[in-house]
């Protein structure tokens, strides 16, 4: 691995695409200029509806239609390496959607794509969610890498199965967009986003929707970057804006020399 800035954008989604196209154009343009490399969008960026059952209206073809279409431009115009949070792919009977993440290289080149596998459900303290009644689950693990980078990716809810990053293992860098709800994310986000980093010895790049929606959901935010110590290098708690760190080969290198429990692991 060699050493790459990083930015992950934070947002509050709206119920209006167009509006959350133009804050997700703005705040990649910015994090271009403040130097970074890579820039990794939130969860459900383009859409947070009202109703789960909204981005199924919305839902675009594989390669082609104006989320993906903005995505790559994004990622060209401002020559970077765009991992475009998630947007709604539409399945063969577009009863459902795939929730998806796509990652797109500074020629605007879509480069590799995974579909959310671990579905959330949750019901407690006035709310509810069931995830799988509007997405297909996918079917296969990530396989992505980056500038050479061996990269583990994961959405959301995925955070929650240590399993699933250690059959990407190796990888150097874990990237996961999400929206975690704010009763969840107070008391899991934090905690599961460090053990992910401590038990693989990796950098965490979390980006994450962040405050009240439209809807009446409010999302955690605390966007993230988590180095492979488990030392939090920056967070920002609540609202629009990104977080920025440099991810570095020798601090890498250093932990697992240090430590090299990777190469201790029995099973």
């Amino acid at each position: 691995m060699h050493t790459v800035r990083i930015a992950a954008v934070q947002m509050v989604s709206v119920t209006r695409p167009e509006e959350n196209l133009q804050t997700m154009r703005r705040l990649v343009s910015e994090a271009a200029a403040r130097g970074a490399a890579w820039v990794l969008l939130p969860e459900y960026w383009p859409l947070m509806g009202i109703k789960d059952t909204d981005k199924i209206a919305f839902a675009e073809p594989l390669g082609n239609g104006v989320f993906q279409t903005a995505l790559s431009e994004a990622a060209r115009q401002n020559g970077i390496v765009l991992f475009g949070g998630t947007i709604p792919l539409q399945i063969p009977d577009k009863s459902k959607v795939f929730n998806t993440m796509q990652v797109y290289d500074r020629n605007g080149e879509c480069i590799g794509a995974y579909n959310k596998m671990h579905l959330f459900g949750y019901s407690g303290l006035g709310e509810s969610y069931a995830e799988a009644d509007t997405i297909a689950a996918g079917s296969n693990a990530p396989e992505l890498s980056a500038d050479g980078i061996r990269l583990a990716a994961g959405i959301c809810y995925d955070i929650r199965f240590p399993e699933f990053f250690r059959a990407q293992l190796p990888f150097d860098v874990l990237l996961l967009p999400a929206a975690f709800t704010y009763t969840t994310g107070q008391a899991h986000w934090e905690l599961l986003l460090r053990a992910r980093a401590v038990e693989n010895q990796c950098y965490v790049i979390a980006a994450a929707q962040g405050g009240l929606h439209e809807s009446g959901r409010r999302t955690f935010g605390h966007s993230m970057i988590i180095d492979p110590w488990g030392e939090v290098l920056d967070v920002l708690p609540e609202g629009e804006g990104m977080v920025m760190a440099e991810l570095e080969a020798a601090r890498l290198q250093s932990v697992r020399n240090r430590l090299p429990a990777l190469k201790h692991r029995c099973m």
